[in-house]
């Protein structure tokens, strides 16, 4: 059969016919969905939620966020708090809402009601926050999505007990009566206690 410009037409379209399936096989290999890998779920979100209704999310232990929560009376009433955190970073003003392993908000309570909802290390609490007596002070962190980060069931947490104690001297002619607040700031940790994250409230 005599080798004409028809033939060698005829065998490329036969050749483009064959060849696509096997590049479109090789294709869909990463390039799937429009080419977008699927994120990774992160921890498995529990049915259990904390005192305010949010789900908690397991992760173990080895990749868990930790938090440490100290309190240091301040010398016009309030209150220092100073987290320390570990495997944990407070996510940037618009962050997305995707839990991402390690990011998140430290809320910060007293005594179980929430007060600031932190992105750094440092915060001011205002001392009419803590009047005579003792109160707790807990950081807990939260991942973007609204989740609570929590070891074995338990929220990653640290709480600082603080008691406020008012003194009165007895008054004098050229003296009148006075108080003046003590503290005494004791450190109780929850599960996976981690670094204290600090900063204005998030609004």
């Amino acid at each position: 059969m005599p080798w004409t410009p028809w033939t060698r037409r005829t065998l490329a379209v036969l050749a483009v016919c064959v060849l696509p399936p096997l590049g479109a096989a090789g294709c869909t290999t990463g390039h799937a969905h429009g080419g977008a890998p699927s994120p990774s779920p992160v921890g498995k979100v529990l049915d259990d939620t904390d005192e305010s209704g949010r789900h908690l999310r397991e992760v173990d232990k080895k990749d868990a966020p930790e938090v440490d929560v100290e309190v240091i009376p301040d010398a016009h009433g309030g209150w220092d708090v100073r987290l320390t955190f570990r495997h944990f970073r407070g996510s940037a003003p618009g962050a997305g809402r995707a839990a991402v392993i390690g990011r998140g908000l430290a809320y910060l309570f007293v005594d179980g009601h929430e007060s600031a909802r932190l992105r750094s290390s440092d915060y001011h609490l205002p001392g009419r926050l803590v009047p005579r007596g003792t109160h707790h002070v807990t950081a807990r962190l939260y991942a973007d999505d609204g989740t609570v980060w929590a070891v074995h069931g338990k929220p990653v947490q640290s709480t600082a007990d603080i008691t406020v104690s008012d003194t009165e001297p007895a008054p004098t002619p050229t003296q009148t009566s006075t108080h003046s607040p003590e503290a005494r700031t004791t450190r109780s940790p929850g599960v996976g206690a981690m670094p204290t994250m600090g900063g204005s409230p998030v609004r």
